[in-house]
């Protein structure tokens, strides 16, 4: 049974499950396996080495689905900023339709590139003031994003399970639930909290279409719900990253009182987290991972999880929530 929310109508998909849009993971293989499971799968923008490898990897994606499927562009100051606008102008000039936009304010001015071509914009936030900043200025939906997600969470540290009824009171357009998502249930839970789907990023790194290295996967197996470290807090920028000895390291050294960022970069560059997604050789460096770990226990393909996921939340709705119910009279 397919769910029908604002989402699903929003995007045209027939499942309210999207993709996270996450570096050196979000290629044509995994995004057009979530989009042919009836879910919205996303291409990372940044993945790609230039704006015209990056219109490769679309045309790529649109030749292994026919269903909709979206890109992320994500943008942070670094000291090498990518050139955003050419990004934008590929997103633009390749016909994409759906974007998911995380990072800091400067991306509304991309937004102001995209929007008048009719691009629905999914915006990413890790707390309520930002989402409704970014309602304001005319994205088309939210993807709140919880405590418990990997990546960046913010420095709130609000669990999904109080952030997402939060935004839910006051957030108006549709509101996509991130963080610590993986199963049935917690697609139920959102859906019960005020959200309109769920967005699942580590999960799907655990499957078969994606194009990391099966240690990797199996390191999300392995670990549990207590398999993660955040580092970078003193920095005012906090990761979630997967448990190992390498992100041991980082945050043994990271505790030291005088410890700069200099300390561990050579442990946490995206090259060497790059190298360990390719050749799963968990020294390399560190690796992404949430919560949702804990409720990893195999390593499926991207249909039968989606396939999964609406089966697990059918029955709950269907009989054991109904069972409840009765109960009571």
């Amino acid at each position: 049974m397919a769910f029908k929310t604002r989402i699903t109508e929003l995007l045209d998909i027939e499942h309210p499950i999207v993709q996270g849009g996450m570096q050196s993971v979000g290629v044509a293989e995994l995004a057009s396996a979530v989009s042919n499971a009836g879910g919205l799968g996303i291409l990372t923008a940044l993945t790609q080495p230039s704006p015209d490898a990056l219109r490769e990897e679309i045309d790529k994606c649109r030749s292994m689905t026919d269903k909709p499927f979206g890109v992320n562009l994500t943008v942070f100051p670094t000291m090498n900023s990518p050139d955003y606008a050419a990004y934008t102008n590929a997103i633009i000039e390749s016909g994409v339709t759906i974007v998911e936009t995380a990072g800091t304010s400067a991306v509304a001015e991309f937004w102001d590139m995209m929007k008048p071509h009719g691009i629905r914009i999914l915006h990413k936030c890790t707390s309520v003031r930002h989402s409704l900043s970014a309602e304001r200025k005319g994205v088309d939906a939210i993807s709140i994003d919880g405590f418990e997600c990997a990546g960046h969470p913010g420095e709130d540290d609000i669990p999904g399970l109080v952030l997402i009824p939060c935004a839910a009171d006051q957030v108006k357009i549709p509101m996509i639930a991130s963080g610590g998502f993986g199963d049935g249930r917690g697609l139920v839970a959102a859906l019960a909290l005020g959200a309109d789907g769920i967005n699942m990023g580590t999960r799907f790194c655990a499957t078969q279409e994606a194009q990391i290295h099966p240690n990797v996967k199996q390191a999300y197996v392995d670990n549990d719900e207590r398999g993660t470290h955040l580092i970078f807090r003193k920095f005012k920028n906090t990761a979630r990253v997967g448990k190992s000895e390498v992100s041991d390291e980082v945050v043994r050294r990271l505790a030291e009182p005088d410890s700069k960022f200099k300390d561990v970069a050579e442990l946490v560059a995206g090259s060497a987290g790059r190298e360990l997604l390719k050749t799963g050789d968990l020294s390399k460096g560190v690796f992404w991972a949430s919560m949702v770990q804990g409720l990893i226990h195999d390593i499926p393909t991207v249909q039968e999880l989606v396939d999964r996921i609406i089966g697990e939340a059918d029955a709950i709705l269907d009989d054991r929530l109904v069972k409840m119910r009765a109960s009571r009279h």
